[in-house]
């Protein structure tokens, strides 16, 4: 019998933008506990997204389109059958989406070395919302392989 899901605690909406989405980012940036840190790094990345120069917009809109496109509609997860280890292709569950979403995007972010987390961040989710950068080549990636295991999709439990 396969265990019962997770309660897990909602994630309040930040105080600027009210938005939950903003709130579960602060808390992906976050390290070692030090929430203020992450949020002065979020509203500085927010802050470089509304003054480029390329009319990005939107901030939350920007990392709304970012999420959407960096995160993954499939991808593979090892099944073990007759003694063989499979590459078995599963579709992803949006809150999972959200969170390699969030995560890639970070990574990538914190990948930039000699930039200011807040300058790497405030790239990176418009890059994303271009459908570009580290984040959406993860996810193209993930796609591609999943795709090329698509013949063991009847292992899919």
């Amino acid at each position: 019998m396969r265990r019962p899901i997770k309660k897990r605690p909602s994630v309040t909406a930040d105080s600027r933008y009210n938005s939950v989405q903003v709130g579960r980012l602060i808390n992906y940036v976050m390290q070692r506990g030090q929430k203020e840190t992450a949020r002065k790094i979020v509203y500085g990345a927010f802050d470089e997204i509304k003054n480029a120069k390329e009319g990005a917009g939107d901030p939350v809109e920007v990392l709304e389109t970012a999420i959407r496109n960096a995160g993954p509609q499939m991808e593979v997860r090892s099944r073990r059958v007759g003694g063989a280890n499979y590459q078995v292709p599963r579709e992803v569950r949006p809150e999972r989406r959200l969170a390699l979403a969030l995560r890639w995007i970070i990574a990538a972010a914190r990948g930039q070395k000699a930039t200011p987390m807040h300058v790497a961040l405030a790239r990176e989710l418009m890059a994303a919302a271009r459908e570009e950068g580290s984040a959406v080549k993860k996810k193209e990636d993930t796609h591609r392989m999943a795709e090329a295991n698509r013949a063991f999709a009847h292992f899919a439990w």
